[in-house]
């Protein structure tokens, strides 16, 4: 169709008419091209010039509850895929429910059948999330990997092995458990441990890992992580601060810059490393409060996460600091 000057009271007509099938009746561009005799690429054409002469205008309410524009910031500072910010209201359970509900919406909508998850042990959120999870009964041979030894004292080691096989479950796959302590007593007895054909196949799997999700911790263990006893001593976390670590993620402690702190303790954590953590195609980090803010932003500046899940206030702390 040869282009008219816009000033052409016919031409403004037929970006109205298009304009209007388009957004306020809900028809396709093919469909319009067949009830107006124009070609699609036309339509599209014509969809065009609608917006740049002004005769439609766009505008997105942004309802309650969200916050897009810290959400954009932080992407955009940190690379990140995507960053979930939520604005919770209320005590630190409530704070707790809504991190698991938006991570659980978030791995509903976004993971395919077939993918070969892993999932942290010792996170409070992480099982908000599993317990936030609507069963979709679907199968595909999906896979959901423990990439830190699951055993602990009896009372915190089923919530270690609930979150692992109920993930499985709701995903409609297959678990695969780590059957080792998160943290040994000495490097001799995590060598001896990795000699089990159980433990040496679950870690054989932490490199087929395409989805991890993890949280992110500071150098105080979360109430969960040290009722499962699989923790550093206070002497020993102490001479992990003194190396430069902030934080961790599956007991793999990093400095400011978030690399790797090289130490003696390293050794005797079964489990997922950083290095390997950096390759994982997707890494969702959910985690939030102000305590955890360091750790959080050397997490990201790092690249060890791609996806975050936290709350308003963390967020707006995180980007103060960057």
């Amino acid at each position: 169709m040869a282009e008219r000057s816009v000033a052409d009271p016919r031409e403004l007509r037929l970006l109205a008419k298009v304009a209007r099938l388009y957004y306020e009746k809900g028809l396709g561009q093919t469909e319009i091209g067949a009830q107006m005799d124009l070609s699609q690429a036309t339509v599209s054409r014509l969809l065009k010039r609608a917006l740049e002469e002004k005769i439609v205008r766009i505008s997105v309410s942004i309802p309650g509850g969200t916050c897009p524009d810290i959400e954009d910031q932080l992407e955009r500072k940190y690379k990140l895929r995507e960053a979930i910010v939520v604005d919770a209201q209320g005590d630190e359970g409530d704070t707790l429910r809504d991190l698991g509900a938006a991570a659980a919406f978030y791995v509903e909508t976004t993971l395919k059948p077939g993918t070969v998850v892993g999932i942290s042990s010792w996170s409070s959120t992480l099982l908000a999330m599993v317990d936030a999870m609507h069963p979709p009964m679907r199968s595909g041979g999906t896979k959901v990997v423990q990439i830190l030894g699951g055993v602990g004292s009896p009372t915190a080691e089923v919530h270690a092995t609930r979150l692992t096989q109920r993930l499985a479950q709701l995903l409609g796959g297959q678990s695969i458990l780590l059957p080792a302590p998160g943290v040994v007593a000495s490097p001799e007895a995590r060598k001896v441990l990795l000699k089990d054909p159980y433990i040496a196949g679950a870690l054989a799997a932490l490199d087929k890992v395409e989805v991890a999700l993890v949280g992110i911790g500071d150098l105080e263990p979360s109430k969960l992580l040290a009722a499962s006893g699989n923790v550093f001593s206070s002497k020993e976390l102490e001479s992990l601060q003194k190396l430069g670590a902030v934080g961790d993620i599956c007991l793999r402690f990093f400095d400011e810059q978030g690399r790797p702190v090289q130490s003696k303790l390293d050794e005797r954590v079964i489990g997922m490393s950083l290095p390997q953590l950096a390759k994982v195609p997707r890494t969702v980090g959910i985690a939030a409060g102000q305590r955890k803010v360091n750790a959080m932003r050397a997490a990201l500046g790092a690249g060890l996460v791609s996806v975050l899940v936290t709350d308003k206030p963390t967020a707006e702390s995180i980007l103060a600091l960057a």
